[in-house]
């Protein structure tokens, strides 16, 4: 057994819920039931966004967004965060199921760690580039703590919404039956499209893009 694997055996359980009502910049507004968590493995902040129904259906409709300041909150273009995290939300909200924030700034390595990465983009690196070249993983992110928060929500089987193939196979090594993948759409702007490139090369993520001449490595 895996220590991922044993760290999600461990119970979390439910801390707090409390109904906070949403507004985004473009207005659309939607009420969550945002819940916390005790007995999270990595001891992070996470919380769910239980929107619309989940028990509505077998198979929730479940969203797992690390969190991007840069994107989310001050609408950073370098990026699809922003646009993915609204998006998500008023998809979930229609079929009813979850939204897991999760703390994992720069795919895990932290703010700081990400905007020197960003510095290293802008002399020629890619995304991965620039994380390998300061001495961090491709991608650090763990999926045991969201495994534990949708258990701890009765959610053990679901649709989860992502264009990454990694968590949906975290996902079901942590004994979550992830039914069906469902793509998010594709927000493009002239400052992500060589991020966007690279997720699809060095991840596979599945994302539909027009090839850039310039792409870099």
């Amino acid at each position: 057994m895996t220590t991922s694997t044993a760290a999600a055996t461990a119970t979390a359980t439910v801390r707090t819920q409390v109904r906070i009502p949403l507004r985004f910049s473009d207005g659309y507004q939607v009420t969550a039931e945002v819940v916390t968590f005790d007995g999270l493995a990595d001891g992070a902040e996470h919380v769910a966004l239980i929107l619309g129904d989940p028990a509505a259906t077998a198979t929730p409709l479940v969203r797992l967004h690390s969190e991007c300041l840069t994107g989310d909150v001050f609408g950073s273009a370098r990026c699809d965060c922003g646009p993915q995290l609204r998006e998500a939300t008023e998809r979930i909200a229609d079929t009813g199921g979850v939204l897991l924030y999760l703390r994992q700034e720069g795919r895990g390595i932290g703010l700081y760690n990400k905007l020197d990465a960003y510095a290293l983009q802008d002399q020629g690196l890619d995304t991965y580039e620039a994380n390998l070249a300061l001495g961090l993983p491709e991608d650090a992110r763990d999926y045991t703590a969201a495994a534990q928060m949708l258990t701890a929500l009765g959610i053990t089987e679901l649709n989860l919404l992502t264009n990454n193939p990694d968590k949906a196979r975290q996902l079901g090594d942590l004994g979550i039956s992830v039914t069906r993948t469902v793509p998010t759409g594709v927000h493009t702007t002239p400052s992500n499209l060589r991020y966007l490139h690279a997720k699809v090369q060095h991840t596979h993520h599945t994302i539909a893009l027009a090839p850039v001449p310039s792409l870099a490595g």
